[in-house]
């Protein structure tokens, strides 16, 4: 069975990949750390199951970066993880029904097949492309 990769520049985690068997999983499964500013978790239940009605409680968080996740609706694609200077350290191909999570670092992608459609998720709010991110 596929394992979750985690890339890393020494202590600091980069990126998590999450495969297709990791995540088709029964219950409640987060893959994300508590301390992670984008939280990713995945529902596992059958039919009948009740999730009680909850509000979420108003708590000033902080957050000082930008993480996403993203989950490969249709197709694929080849995430390139670089390092905290730039340096191009890891290249994961990411197929439909797969999850790849990007923490810290820099990344890139390429596009691998036709019509290839994928969610993207990450914390807000988005300040525009000129405060928000560099290119390297």
């Amino acid at each position: 069975m596929p394992e979750i990769i985690e890339i890393n520049d020494g202590e600091t985690l980069l990126a998590r990949y999450i495969p297709l068997k990791k995540i088709q999983k029964p219950g409640l499964n987060f893959y994300s750390n508590n301390d992670e500013f984008i939280q990713f978790g995945v529902w596992g239940y059958d039919e009948g199951k009740i999730l009680p009605a909850h509000i979420h409680n108003p708590i000033k968080r902080t957050a000082n970066l930008t993480q996403e996740a993203l989950f490969i609706q249709r197709g694929k694609i080849k995430a390139i993880i670089y390092d905290l200077s730039g340096v191009k350290l890891k290249e994961i191909i990411v197929s439909q029904g797969e999850v790849i999570i990007l923490l810290k670092g820099a990344h890139g992608y390429e596009i691998l097949e036709d019509r290839t459609q994928v969610l993207e998720f990450k914390n807000g709010p988005y300040l525009g492309a000129k405060l928000d991110r560099k290119r390297i």
